[in-house]
């Protein structure tokens, strides 16, 4: 056997793994999930707080958007971790973060707006690979 060969063998043997299609995308789905888990309960625990902000950047129904946000975090995350409907909860959330990067940190030449904002994107990246992957083999989706 080639040296090649061996390399394809080894990389045919971990595709089939149960680290890699199993433990991996949990620990991703729930790593993914973590920051719009703690938004949202941070919400919770603050409303006026952040219907003020969402009310001094603009946007329009303060409260109503206030309660979209709590609960597309909230039940957002709880369905990324469980694998339920994974790729159509991955899709919207990407969208969530890239509209929330959009409209709460788009002043870039503010350091803190700067981080904030690409790390919305690259949270819309990795939820982008879990639209294009699927949840896994732990999942609420596998078992369907």
């Amino acid at each position: 056997m080639s040296y090649s060969d061996a390399i394809a063998q080894r990389v045919e043997s971990l595709s089939q793994s149960v680290l890699i299609n199993g433990v991996t995308p949990l620990a991703g789905r729930v790593l993914l999930a973590a920051i719009f888990l703690l938004s949202g309960v941070s919400k919770i625990s603050d409303p006026a707080g952040t219907i003020g902000y969402i009310n001094m950047v603009g946007l329009p129904f303060p409260t109503l958007s206030y309660g979209a946000a709590v609960v597309a975090e909230i039940a957002g995350s709880i369905a990324l971790i469980l694998g339920f409907q994974t790729r159509i909860v991955a899709f919207i959330l990407a969208v969530f973060s890239v509209a929330t990067a959009m409209t709460f940190h788009d002043n870039l030449s503010d350091l803190n707006q700067f981080i904030h904002f690409f790390k919305n994107i690259a949270m819309a990246g990795g939820l982008l690979q879990v639209v294009a992957f699927g949840a896994g083999r732990y999942s609420f989706d596998a078992r369907h």
